[in-house]
């Protein structure tokens, strides 16, 4: 990694050490060393090939659908911010990556979790000691604009039956599809004009139904 590279992140509040698979000494089967923290979501940086942060990002959402890790990867984010570019002796405003080569991951850490983010095509490690993953820090995320409140918990996941207590849609009784975190919302399915239509609705509204 170019030094000036690693100044610009340092001084963000980034971590700014770079992986390499070849190096990895952990085997991809085997979950890193260190207590996972049971009671709380941490954000942590993978480190990605060139132009790979997009792809990255949409595989990993992918895989949370098609594994139900709703309840344990909550967000995956590439951070970019807008830039003024004057071309042609006119301004426009263009999106570009705040990090280069890095994707943020709200996670659960635990084996499975580390084993499918540490696996996911154009990744090459985790950011930390050693390609050992370490949560930012508050102090670290406060210049990205991220917000560290604490995510609901809920006692319910994707496949079970809820329903709605308040809102529009009080009443209504419904599977789980997908459970967004970062909105704090659970999609179900309703009746609407004669066919199915997905819905979302906040988790303060709905409750698990019992079985």
């Amino acid at each position: 990694m170019a030094e000036n590279h690693k100044e610009e992140l340092e001084g963000q509040g980034m971590p700014a050490e770079e992986t390499n698979a070849a190096q990895e000494s952990a085997p991809a089967d085997a979950a890193p060393e260190g207590d996972k923290k049971d009671d709380r979501f941490s954000w942590y940086v993978v480190h990605t090939y060139s132009g790979y942060e997009d792809k990255v990002k949409s595989y990993i959402e992918n895989t949370i659908v098609n594994r139900h890790l709703e309840n344990k990867i909550i967000e995956v984010r590439v951070p970019v911010q807008d830039v003024m570019e004057y071309r042609d002796g006119s301004k426009k405003t263009v999106r570009r990556k705040l990090f280069p080569g890095y994707v943020l991951i709200n996670m659960d850490m635990d084996d499975e979790t580390w084993y499918v983010v540490r696996n996911t095509r154009g990744v090459t490690g985790f950011v930390g000691p050693g390609s050992k993953p370490v949560p930012l820090s508050d102090a670290e995320i406060k210049p990205l604009g991220i917000k560290t409140e604490s995510t609901m918990k809920v006692d319910f996941g994707v496949g079970d039956t809820i329903a709605v207590v308040s809102g529009v849609w009080r009443d209504t009784i419904g599977a789980v599809q997908r459970m967004d975190f970062s909105k704090q919302t659970a999609t179900i399915n309703v009746e609407l004009f004669g066919r199915e239509t997905p819905v979302e609705i906040s988790f303060a509204e709905v409750r698990k139904m019992d079985r």
